[in-house]
């Protein structure tokens, strides 16, 4: 693997992660496109270390306002969110560890992530277009946490977009479009943090290359512009532009594949 390919998987990696179009898809898809090799699960890993490194650097503050309610004032409201975050954490952690092997494997077909990318739309455009916005963050109940947690384990699919349904269910639920895309933030913080404490003693050190490196720094870099972009975004855009490129990615993979 060259510099530019490790710098154009960071890319879609840190765009991907936190965009609702599913960063699994993309680097599962990537390699089949530009015909480059996979270079496998440790690449993976380091390029998912990029974008830890960007929510924490984004969302720091936060964080230590969270931690700090959740175990000093736990029966309070603000208070309970610390934890409604670890319990919403809970389903796609399971799927995880349950489903890992075919992650990597079955669910990585390239029309698979096709029919993926197609199918999580709909239900996407859906919610997007029910959006009540009515609702912050301050509003979550215990059954809304656990609901967007179930939504967040079908990320296992590449294709369906850890973010996108995330994003997709505290829409159905009611709530404001920045609000939703700030809780499918925090929300994959403690997941990425779990995955790559399970991940980072698979790294072999001579493995850890110049473009490795390079990898790390592009998912980093542009995982934190993509977190920016999208709070921005959602201000005052829907999620049109996300669900027209997930269907036209979704089109060139089918066309790849079968042509």
């Amino acid at each position: 693997m060259n510099y530019f390919q490790a710098i154009v998987l960071g890319f879609l990696q840190g765009l991907g992660e936190f965009l609702p179009i599913s960063s699994s898809a993309h680097l599962a898809v990537a390699p089949f496109l530009f015909n480059w090799h996979y270079q496998g699960l440790q690449y993976d890993v380091m390029l998912h270390l990029g974008t830890l490194v960007a929510i924490i650097a984004y969302f720091w503050k936060d964080w230590i306002k969270i931690i700090s309610e959740g175990i000093l004032r736990p029966q309070e409201k603000a208070g309970r969110f610390l934890w409604y975050v670890l319990l919403a954490t809970i389903p796609g952690a399971l799927a995880g560890y349950l489903l890992e092997d075919k992650a990597e494997t079955i669910f990585r077909e390239p029309y698979i992530i096709a029919s993926s990318l197609i199918f999580f739309s709909v239900f996407i455009f859906l919610a997007d277009r029910k959006a009540r916005n009515q609702k912050g963050l301050e509003s979550l109940t215990l059954i809304e946490v656990l609901l967007i947690g179930l939504a967040q384990s079908l990320a296992i699919l590449p294709g369906a977009s850890r973010s996108g349904m995330t994003i997709m269910m505290a829409l159905f639920l009611g709530y404001r479009r920045q609000a939703a895309a700030r809780f499918s933030f925090l929300l994959a913080t403690p997941l990425i943090v779990g995955a790559a404490l399970l991940e980072i003693p698979k790294i072999s050190l001579s493995q850890v290359s110049g473009p490795f490196v390079a990898g790390f720094l592009s998912a980093t870099v542009f995982g934190f512009l993509s977190i920016k972009f999208l709070l921005l975004l959602l201000k005052s855009r829907n999620l049109t532009p996300f669900i027209i490129y997930r269907l036209g990615l979704a089109a060139i993979i089918l066309l790849k594949y079968f042509l």
